[in-house]
């Protein structure tokens, strides 16, 4: 008996590693401070989950089309494109079980061995995980860190692009850095990707998730784009929807018929139910989004605010999401670090506050001398985060 090798090119999503670490402190009676996953404590909106349980309770419990309910296909087409001042339709749109399988769909559709795709790194695991699965080659492009923020290192992405560079993924309202592209810099990698004929994976999980009154951006909407760009839509984060497992693929129609035959090969459909529910709902409840928003950023400010007290830290406001992703050079050389997995598993067992590293976004780049450490604050209430970064202050300081 054996496994197929493939598996050892299949990577995994470390923060769940750090979950277990976390769950397993808590169950020895120790008090944590979840940090580390970007899950949300918050209820789904009341109206979906009354819609849901009404769907649920009349019929709509079979098979539905492998694209999706088309009222809901609808739906989305329309949210998407009234946000990026784009026209989609029906045939734009195919309906998934959450965020993550359109990345490993776009890339199925895409790559012959050997074929080279960039991915963001630090950025999220999945993205390099299925390059290599699906028998492509990850090449990195990073970031520079600037005044307000992380910029795109262009000049290196650009060096990077060969002959047999098929894709680019693109994650803009960044895990884990919470990266904003200028318009500058979006302009400059589309025009890189139509000179290289490169398709476009635009993972959008956090395009709503944001806290500046500027409208959002999107790569999608510069001319010669849409017709390259695949839009990776998700529910998980603007509704506290992370259980739910529903999504969308939006994209050029040709490249979404072959993501509904893989829709077809693996899960056949997407529940049926939640689907119902949604196209009934989710253009009318800009108010309960806009209600989880404003409490991510009472906590996206209570966060700043504490860590900027702790001698050695100094960190932006980030306008996008609900990571920081902070250096943490100084404090742990202040401690006697040099080791960061050691500092993230003491400061667990020292203060209960669990975060994830850099290491857990993908392999560090040779030359990376910063450290730094990803803080979601989607998960734990103001409370707890006062208390638990009061102890890894004293923790820090002391």
């Amino acid at each position: 008996m054996r496994f197929s090798k493939k598996l050892d090119d299949l990577g995994t999503e470390t923060a769940f590693a750090v979950s277990a670490e976390a769950r397993s402190w808590s169950e020895k009676g120790r008090k944590v401070y979840p940090f580390h996953l970007g899950d949300i404590n918050m209820e789904t909106p009341e109206i979906i989950r009354v819609a849901t349980n009404r769907f649920m309770n009349n019929g709509k419990n079979g098979y539905c089309s492998s694209e999706g309910v088309i009222e809901l296909r609808e739906a989305i087409a329309h949210d998407v494109g009234s946000k990026r001042s784009i026209d989609y339709d029906v045939e734009n749109v195919v309906i998934q079980p959450g965020g993550k399988p359109t990345i490993w769909k776009f890339l199925a559709s895409v790559i012959d061995r050997g074929d080279e795709v960039l991915y963001p790194n630090p950025g999220y695991p999945i993205y390099e995980s299925q390059i290599r699965y699906q028998g492509g080659i990850p090449i990195p492009y990073g970031y520079t860190e600037i005044q307000n923020g992380f910029a795109i290192d262009i000049e290196k992405l650009s060096s990077s692009i060969k002959p047999n560079t098929i894709a680019l993924i693109y994650n803009n309202y960044q895990n884990p850095i919470s990266a904003s592209s200028s318009k500058e810099e979006m302009e400059s990698l589309a025009e890189l990707c139509i000179e290289n004929n490169l398709w476009v994976l635009s993972d959008d999980a956090y395009y709503e998730i944001r806290y500046s009154d500027d409208p959002p951006l999107s790569i999608a909407n510069i001319p010669g784009m849409k017709e390259r760009t695949v839009i990776l839509y998700t529910f998980s984060k603007r509704f506290a929807m992370t259980g739910w497992r529903i999504g969308a693929s939006v994209g050029p129609k040709e490249m979404i018929r072959q993501i509904a035959r893989l829709n077809i090969n693996d899960e056949s459909c997407t529940n049926h139910f939640i689907q119902c529910a949604l196209a009934e709902t989710m253009l009318d409840i800009d108010s309960d989004a806009n209600l989880i928003l404003s409490k991510l950023k009472d906590r996206r400010d209570l966060c700043v605010e504490s860590l900027n007290s702790i001698s050695g830290f100094s960190l932006s406001r980030p306008e996008s999401t609900f990571y920081l992703y902070v250096n943490v050079s100084e404090p742990m050389k202040n401690k006697g670090y040099d080791d960061i997995d050691k500092f993230r598993i003491d400061a667990l067992r020292n203060t209960g506050v669990s975060f994830c590293t850099r290491n857990h976004f993908g392999t560090p780049k040779v030359g990376e001398d910063e450290q730094y450490i990803r803080l979601a604050y989607s998960g734990i209430s103001k409370i707890e985060i006062q208390e638990g970064l009061s102890l890894f202050k004293d923790w820090i300081e002391n």
